[in-house]
């Protein structure tokens, strides 16, 4: 064996292949709990909806074959177990000529479980993530394992989706809302954001000019920073440094799955082990030239992937930009951004039941969700890098003063609460009924702000409240089975 490691990439890919891993895992654990519920069997969008509006090759799908709630519950668990397998580095224990096609069927497998999951799961699986979870896990089928480099050219693939990340979203953010042209979009960001965290609060009452400071920060770090990526180094280091950066203070004060997480690993790409042996106590190992079958591979992947770059660089260069765009049902090679609009004001719903037949104000209990806010009192929780899917939707709900037809789980959803439906309640925080089902359920619209610290100081609360209307009307379990449309609330 030759020592190429110094000018290689063996640490990187090993440090990569840890963090893929963990994000990995994670994705599978929300499968695992979320997924049946959600898009199974009997979920609030039921598989058969998509096997019955889809064509395999349109969105193709292991469940698509088998749509079988035993079948994704062993999906999720052994993409569990793979991910685990992955994290401890079990290709690594492997003889030599064994370590790179074990890793290439590792990787190689996870990415055609999770496949499975995002091109099935419907409206719960619509995220940008999901499709940069799938595009980056395709290209770490091609870094191999054991003594071997990784092929340096899956290495600068790996550097391009970070670019299309982080400039697409640089992209959108200053061609799309005024406010991230004047500066002031982080004024109101960290209290209208899909799900805040802890920090989030405190975040919200920093001082405006530290918010322009943010929002100039945000400018450099997506429009000039990526374009270091493909530097020399070390100032292709200096740029993953400061995305990695951008990306922790992202998670520090708000909650956004699993997509900082993952962007901090695409940026390992951009280190080099003589970068990273700098580091105390870091050193590298003796290693192996990159197997020849595997760099043909590899000139075949990237040949693909220019291919398939047109669309989402003709994307990212027009100003009619789309966000978080696929352009095939493997999701190769795909257009992200996030955030080219800022809402200015929170708009929540909560769901409430009651056991009265004829309630009052009085007789209505609101239900409890994970991220999303109903009791003002309540701080908000930490839940990133795992993703609180049936929360999210709640956010986009709100956004519109009646339920549209994105919003047709919701109907669902409140049938399987006076159903008193257990795969449904284990969405939620608890069940304010204690397995006693309610007899009427309504969705209740509000506005939301934080307290201000003189507030929050008087009252201990952490939000203030504004009834707005009623989104959907109290309902009984035989209207809803009866699948009458929605009575719904007055415009307001």
């Amino acid at each position: 064996m030759d020592p190429v490691g110094a000018e290689g990439y063996w640490l990187v890919r090993w440090l990569f292949q840890r963090g893929l891993a963990i994000v990995y895992l994670l994705a599978f654990l929300v499968a695992a709990n979320q997924f049946r519920p959600l898009a199974g069997k009997d979920g609030l969008l039921p598989i058969d909806d998509y096997v019955a509006a889809s064509a395999f090759r349109e969105r193709p799908s292991l469940f698509y074959l088998l749509p079988d709630d035993r079948v994704i519950g062993l999906a999720a668990w052994a993409g569990v177990a793979l991910s685990i397998a992955a994290l401890v580095g079990v290709p690594y224990w492997l003889p030599t000529p064994y370590a790179v096609p074990a890793s290439i069927l590792l990787w190689a497998t996870m990415w055609g479980l999770y496949l499975s999951f995002v091109n099935a799961g419907q409206l719960f699986y619509g995220y940008g993530w999901e499709s940069m979870l799938l595009e980056t896990g395709f290209l770490a089928i091609f870094l191999g394992a054991g003594p071997a480099e990784p092929p340096m050219i899956v290495i600068w693939l790996l550097q391009w989706v970070l670019f299309r990340n982080m400039f697409g979203a640089g992209l959108i953010k200053i061609r799309g809302d005024d406010c991230w042209r004047d500066l002031t979009c982080l004024d109101y960001h960290y209290e209208t954001q899909p799900i805040p965290n802890p920090l989030s609060w405190f975040a919200h009452h920093l001082p405006d000019r530290f918010h322009r400071l943010e929002v100039l920060g945000n400018h450099v770090v997506e429009l000039a920073i990526p374009f270091l990526y493909f530097a020399p180094q070390p100032y292709a280091a200096v740029g993953g440094v400061a995305t990695i950066g951008f990306q922790l203070w992202l998670m520090l004060t708000g909650n956004f799955a699993f997509l900082n997480a993952l962007t901090i690993v695409q940026a390992i790409a951009t280190f080099g082990d003589g970068v990273l042996t700098g580091v105390p106590g870091v050193s590298s190992p003796v290693t192996a030239p990159t197997p020849t079958y595997l760099e043909v591979v590899a000139l075949a992947v990237a040949a693909l992937v220019a291919v398939r770059s047109v669309r989402p660089v003709a994307n990212m260069l027009s100003q009619r930009q789309v966000m978080n765009t696929a352009y095939d049902p493997l999701h190769l090679v795909n257009s992200y951004g996030a955030f080219g609009s800022i809402t200015s004001t929170r708009y929540q719903l909560v769901v409430e039941g009651t056991r009265a037949s004829d309630p009052d104000e009085d007789d209505w209990t609101a239900y409890e969700f994970e991220g999303q806010p109903t009791d003002p009192n309540e701080r908000p929780s930490q839940w990133a890098p795992y993703h609180l899917r049936l929360d999210w939707q709640l956010w986009f709900a709100a956004m519109r003063p009646r339920p549209g037809p994105r919003q047709r789980w919701l109907l669902s959803f409140l049938e399987s609460l006076l159903e008193g439906d257990e795969a449904t309640l284990s969405l939620l925080e608890d069940d304010p009924f204690h397995g006693t089902p309610p007899e009427r359920v309504r969705v209740v619209r509000y506005r939301y702000r934080f307290t201000t610290p003189a507030e929050r100081a008087e009252t201990g609360d952490w939000w203030v409240r504004t009834r707005l209307g009623t989104y959907v009307e109290s309902t009984t379990l035989a209207e809803v089975r009866g699948r009458r449309p929605m009575r719904l609330g007055p415009r307001r």
